[in-house]
């Protein structure tokens, strides 16, 4: 199953054992066999909203202001960009918790156009306190995720791609996969596997990240050798992190280069995912040519 399906099949487990649980959506997904299944068992626990995205934001904090812990899907552009303000009056200046849940990452649905990708989902939720911020590169991480995010009344995005790792990597912080002395690459989500391949040959580290905010300043600078070189290489806007990379290595005198897709780029032409990922350097050739590059 890919990461989507593997969100709404964990939903309709987790509705039948969890009273707390309101999955609230807005059209998306809504005719899905897991969703109308649970539907089926829980009527007053699965709601549609309709096309309303601002309304999706709306109803999920107040739910989560009579103590109901609601689950919000949709795609990312509007899951985040476009009831921004909601999300930062309706659960973070109301001081309540969500779990919100997007499938679609910057540009999975390439051939759908502009309207349906976001690389900035991320780094707007950066601007709002207190969320965490989960980007899975594999199914299984993506449940055991979702699974950790359900409890509780914290503020939890889950980010969510068609496009995955060979395998899961299922661990706390930032997991380290290869060892070198050169420096430290750190992979986030769906990056981890054509980073592996990029870097085969260089002498640096490989540092994986499913889990982004908090972002692990700790596991960061143990990372790191004599030399304090680091690459990010985010499945997002480019740049994201490097304020934490920053705050993280205040005191170290260090380099850093940034991967993601280009801020000062709008791709306007649809094309497939791959395309994507060549324009804006993402593919393996480009984190290759960028790699060999930094760490001379």
């Amino acid at each position: 199953m890919d990461m989507r399906t593997t969100f709404l099949s964990t939903m309709e487990e987790a509705l039948a054992v969890d009273p707390r649980l309101v999955l609230v959506l807005a059209d998306i997904s809504a005719g899905t066999g897991p969703v109308l299944a649970a539907q089926r068992r829980h009527p007053d626990r699965v709601l549609n909203v309709g096309i309303r995205e601002q309304a999706l934001i709306g109803v999920t904090g107040g739910l989560a202001l009579t103590g109901m812990r609601p689950v919000a899907h949709t795609f990312p552009p509007f899951l985040v960009e476009r009831p921004y303000e909601q999300i930062k009056l309706d659960l973070c200046h109301q001081g309540v918790g969500a779990v919100l849940v997007s499938s679609g990452a910057s540009y999975d649905m390439a051939a759908a156009g502009r309207t349906h990708h976001s690389a900035a989902d991320v780094a707007l939720l950066d601007t709002v306190p207190g969320w965490t911020v989960h980007v899975p590169g594999h199914p299984e991480e993506a449940r055991r995720l979702l699974l950790e995010s359900l409890p509780g009344d914290g503020r939890v995005y889950l980010r969510l791609s068609s496009q995955a790792n060979a395998r899961a990597h299922l661990g706390a912080g930032f997991l380290t996969l290869r060892q070198g002395t050169r420096g430290v690459v750190l992979a986030v989500g769906p990056m981890l596997d054509r980073v592996l391949a990029a870097t085969e040959g260089l002498d640096v580290t490989v540092l994986y990240a499913a889990t982004i905010r908090p972002f692990d300043a700790a596991g960061l600078r143990a990372a790191l050798g004599e030399v304090a070189d680091v690459m990010l290489v985010e499945p997002y806007q480019a740049g994201t992190s490097a304020h934490h990379v920053g705050e993280a290595l205040a005191d170290v005198p260090h380099r850093l280069r940034s991967l993601g897709t280009q801020r000062d780029v709008e791709v306007r032409q649809y094309g497939e995912v791959t395309d994507h990922d060549f324009v804006h350097g993402l593919d393996v050739a480009g984190i290759t040519a960028a790699a060999r590059a930094f760490f001379r």
